[in-house]
């Protein structure tokens, strides 16, 4: 037979929980589930909602003059998009920029990779935004 544990001296952790304070704790956490998917929800709709996406694939720094940059584009069938692409330099300044149209394609997801001239030498090449063309 095992002997119960011991409970603590009354009264040396707070007072006991009440029937109400103990709903309240229900409520609250109950309350912060909610608030928590709805942040959720909120996010993921903005995820949704944004007709075009792209993310950085790589870069090739050619030179003083030029930086190579690959990226990829998600957009529906069909759409043509600009991309504004960037080159920066080791201060984060803007050394280079290049609008890309991107045709309009049979697939969601299409890669580009394209040459951004440049005034001095650039340390990095990322896309800066995309929209749909138009």
């Amino acid at each position: 037979m095992v002997a119960p544990a011991p409970r603590p001296p009354a009264g040396r952790y707070g007072p006991e929980p009440t029937a109400g304070t103990r709903r309240l704790q229900r409520l609250g956490l109950a309350s912060l589930v909610v608030v928590a998917m709805l942040v959720l929800g909120w996010i993921g709709s903005g995820v949704l909602r944004d007709p075009v996406q792209w993310q950085d694939v790589g870069y090739r720094v050619d030179g003083p003059s030029s930086t190579e940059v690959t990226f990829d584009v998600t957009s529906a069938v069909g759409t043509a998009v600009t991309c504004r692409v960037q080159a920066l330099s080791a201060s984060y300044a803007q050394v280079g920029v290049r609008d890309v149209p991107v045709p309009a394609a049979q697939t969601r997801t299409r890669r580009v990779t394209v040459t951004v001239p440049t005034v001095e030498l650039a340390v990095t090449g990322v896309v800066d935004d995309c929209r749909p063309a138009g």
